[in-house]
Formats: C-alpha cells, sequence, structure tokens
C-alpha cells in the first residue's frame, strides 16, 4: 500500500509544491469573495469547513495513524501529539480572536490591533497547511493528494477569515486581500521548510497528522457546531464519504 513515489515521473516535492500552490489560490479566492461579494457566500461556507472537517478526520484515521504508527512503533505517540500540541500552543498565544467564517458581526467588536494579530495567527497556521500537504506527499502520492483535499476544503473558509477579520478591524479592501495572499505565501513556504526535512518522511507525516487533528477537531468542529440545523452534521458526515470516494478513486488511478 505504501508508495515513496521512486516509480512516478513527479517528485514528491514537487507534488508537495503543487498541492500547496493550488490551496494557496483557494485561500486568495476566499478572501476575493469576501472583498468583492460581502456576505453572498457566508452560508455556502460554513458546509465547505463541516464537509472539510469530516474529510480531514477521515484522512488523520484512516491514513495519517495507519501508516505511520506502523512505521514509527511506540515513538508515533512523541510525533504526532508534538503536531497538535504545537499547534494549540501557536494558535492560544498569537490568535487573539478569529472564527473560521465571515467575522462581520455587528455585535462583536474588532479592534484595529487584533486584526492584524489574529491574521499572524493565521499566517502560521497557512504555514502548517503547506508543511502537512508536502510532508503527506514525501509518504505517498495518494496520501499527498488526499491531505491536499482535506486542507484545500477549509482554504477557502480560511480566506474568508483573513479578510473579514481585517474588513471588521477597519482596514481597506486591499488590506484584507492582501493578508488572504499572504496566507497563501505561507503556504507554499510551508511546503518548502517541509521538502527539506525528507529524510524523515514518517516522523513528519505524524507530527502532521497531529496538526491536522488538531485543525478538525478544535477549529474547525466547533464552527460546525455553532451553527443549528441537521445541515452542517450531514455534511461532515458527507465530508468521511468524499474522503472514502477520493480514497477508491486514487487508489483506482495509482493502481495501489
Amino acid at each position: 500500500m505504501s508508495s515513496r513515489l521512486s516509480s512516478l515521473p513527479v517528485t514528491p516535492n514537487a507534488a508537495g509544491l503543487v498541492f500547496s500552490f493550488a490551496a494557496a489560490l483557494a485561500t486568495f479566492l476566499g478572501g476575493l469573495f469576501v472583498t468583492a461579494a460581502g456576505e453572498k457566500y457566508r452560508v455556502s461556507v460554513k458546509y465547505f469547513m463541516a464537509i472539510g472537517a469530516g474529510f480531514l478526520l477521515a484522512v488523520v484515521f484512516f491514513e495519517v495513524v495507519p501508516r505511520t504508527v506502523s512505521e514509527l512503533g511506540e515513538s508515533f505517540t512523541l510525533w504526532f501529539l508534538g503536531g497538535y500540541l504545537l499547534i494549540h500552543l501557536v494558535e492560544h498565544t498569537w490568535v487573539e480572536h478569529f472564527h473560521f467564517g465571515e467575522e462581520v458581526h455587528r455585535e462583536e467588536v474588532i479592534s484595529t490591533r487584533s486584526g492584524p494579530v489574529a491574521s499572524i495567527g493565521l499566517t502560521i497556521h497557512a504555514f502548517f497547511d503547506g508543511f502537512s500537504i508536502t510532508a503527506a506527499s514525501q509518504f505517498s502520492l495518494m496520501v499527498g493528494a488526499l491531505m491536499f483535499v482535506a486542507i484545500a476544503l477549509h482554504k477557502l473558509p480560511e480566506g474568508f477569515t483573513v479578510a473579514s477579520l481585517n474588513l471588521a478591524a477597519g482596514r481597506s479592501q486591499k488590506t484584507a486581500l492582501g493578508w488572504a495572499g499572504l496566507l497563501g505565501v505561507a503556504t507554499l513556504l510551508g511546503a518548502l521548510v517541509s521538502g527539506f526535512l525528507n529524510a524523515y518522511p514518517a516522523e513528519i507525516l505524524a507530527f502532521s497528522g497531529g496538526v491536522a487533528l488538531y485543525v478538525a477537531a478544535s477549529d474547525l468542529m466547533p464552527e460546525v457546531n455553532r451553527l443549528h440545523g441537521i445541515k452542517t452534521p450531514v455534511s461532515v458526515f458527507l465530508g468521511v464519504l468524499f474522503f472514502y470516494l477520493t480514497e477508491r478513486f486514487l487508489h483506482f488511478v495509482l493502481g495501489h
């Protein structure tokens, strides 16, 4: 089942960069939607988050954990928990106020300082997105593709978030869109850094799995749970189903 891409006409680093570039574009597109269309897409972005949460959870537990546990043994826990705790520390140190979605609630007051501070926190978050995509690509093309889809699904809400944060803090549309672009750059930077660590694919993938679990369980799911009704929880299950169908498709295409 495991593949190191040695027999395919693409290197792991190249695959990770291509996937990360596409994810970066999704972030910029999310920012563009906010600056150009206002609240028009506000409801639909929540469904992206719900589907992305289900897909990302499935990637972690059906792909990352089984593959890395078998290679790392007892050291798996150290790497996996380390990734989870690091992103927890980063978000609760840098991010003072943000939700995945548009921050345009009139009852919430966002200071001119908290907007940029939270944006910096999201930039660090975006760095780990690119890091995780390339780490997964180093391990196998299929895992890399699955990680890309999982992360791309929440990159659009991420672009919504950073742009709307800055608009709510009184920044211009140009500045808001610029922050969305900066998140895209951070994603690519994370991919490059991960590529330099290609001598430890299983360790880095386990670490990235911990990061991905935190994003899915602690960032995306709480936002999904804020919404009432049956559509968003059903969307989480649809995300898991989407993962299964995507995995079957990749198995067919890649011949694994």
